[in-house]
């Protein structure tokens, strides 16, 4: 009788411990899941913003196309900077677990930031383009725009981080690998980022040289 009882209460403590056990489990998969949705859920919300500015795009190089004598080159840059970034397919609404991909993509888009700073540089050159009401709208909205991937990049970057850290951590560290869950690549800063960059409205291709005595 006495080791039906005790057989009983180890049997017990094997169930309490297991369940301890269970919950333990249980509250790590469930964080997981919870870090990687709030890191999707922040990617789609930088794939919104870049869809925003691609969609403004096509207006605004209609607008300058319209300006008599518009560079060409710089028009035909964006046109093709625009179309390598839509060649870079890429789930909208699941973050990249391969950071080659993520790479590839913030290249196709730093790129067209590039191409798109350039535009509005030159329409510096052309008086009568930037006192158009549409360019103007388009400019700030642009220019809106670029603000708030910024600002979504950054975000994505700190769900990654919250993520990466609860992969990393222990004890989730010995579970994420069971459960399929790996490190999410961030966004790098631009190279040369963090240097000013020098802005000069001088069009002129070449200075004349200095007249000799």
């Amino acid at each position: 009788m006495k080791k039906s009882w005790l057989a009983l209460g180890c049997l017990g403590v094997v169930v309490v411990v297991f369940l301890i056990a269970l919950t333990g489990v249980w509250g790590i998969y469930n964080n997981l899941v919870a870090r990687s949705q709030e890191v999707d859920k922040q990617w789609a919300q930088v794939q919104n913003v870049y869809q925003r500015r691609a969609d403004l795009i096509p207006n605004l190089v209609a607008t300058v196309a319209g300006a008599a004598n518009f560079e060409k080159s710089t028009l035909t840059e964006i046109t093709t900077a625009r179309a390598s970034v839509g060649q870079i397919k890429l789930d909208p609404n699941k973050a990249p677990d391969d950071p080659a991909r993520l790479a590839e993509f913030q290249k196709a888009q730093d790129h067209l930031s590039s191409a798109l700073s350039r535009l509005l540089v030159v329409s510096e050159r052309y008086p009568d383009l930037r006192a158009t009401g549409n360019f103007r709208d388009l400019q700030a909205q642009l220019e809106g725009t670029e603000n708030r991937v910024t600002v979504e990049r950054q975000k994505f970057n700190e769900a990654v981080q919250r993520y990466d850290t609860s992969v990393k951590s222990f004890p989730t560290v010995l579970l994420a690998g069971l459960f399929h869950f790996q490190s999410k690549p961030y966004f790098v800063a631009q190279e040369g980022a963090e240097t000013t960059p020098k802005v000069e409205f001088n069009f002129d291709s070449q200075k004349p040289a200095p007249a000799k005595p």
